[in-house]
């Protein structure tokens, strides 16, 4: 794994990008000082190391009628890496999930449903989720209010690690 040195004008990119991925390089160079030659080649170098995995239109779910959100705690019947296997495949398998996350404590799993309404919904747990593969205890959360909920990473502590974080290190000035 190849380390990438950053500095504050990369965590500025970075930053707006998050913000705003579509923004043209014209418009970060006004607004973080360089030329727009200057932002394309370094958003370049950052695609290319892998610091900036891709771009995607964020949706509003409500605008698009998905209504219900809900979080499900998933603990599988029997552990093992077949067993695990399975279960992550056929969870990648549904659109209704959009995240699914291995999470240590008493679930073996944490996953995120969305769904148009709650009869939709129950139909999605019905027949789709309880019939995962290895599935033995399920429990679900229906989400009541958004608190908070953003795409953007903070990157504060790039600046201040005091030695090289995994595959990025911050070169000041």
């Amino acid at each position: 794994m190849q380390q990438i040195v950053v500095d504050k004008f990369d965590l500025q990119i970075l930053d707006a990008l998050q913000r705003r991925g579509d923004a043209t390089n014209s418009a970060l160079g006004e607004e973080i000082h360089l030329s727009p030659s200057q932002i394309s080649r370094r958003i370049g170098r950052m695609e290319q190391s892998g610091i900036i995995a891709s771009y995607a239109a964020l949706l509003d779910p409500a605008a698009v009628g998905l209504d219900v959100s809900a979080f499900a705690q998933v603990t599988l019947e029997r552990h093992g890496e077949s067993r695990s296997d399975a279960f992550e495949r056929a969870v990648a398998a549904l659109p209704e999930v959009v995240a699914c996350f291995s999470v240590s404590g008493d679930a073996d799993y944490v996953m995120h449903i969305v769904a148009p309404d709650l009869v939709a919904f129950s139909d999605v747990m019905m027949k789709r989720i309880m019939r995962l593969p290895g599935l033995a205890h399920l429990k679900t959360n229906i989400a009541l209010k958004k608190v908070k909920q953003t795409s953007v990473l903070p990157l504060d502590h790039i600046m201040h690690a005091p030695q090289p974080r995994r595959r990025m290190q911050f070169a000041s000035a």
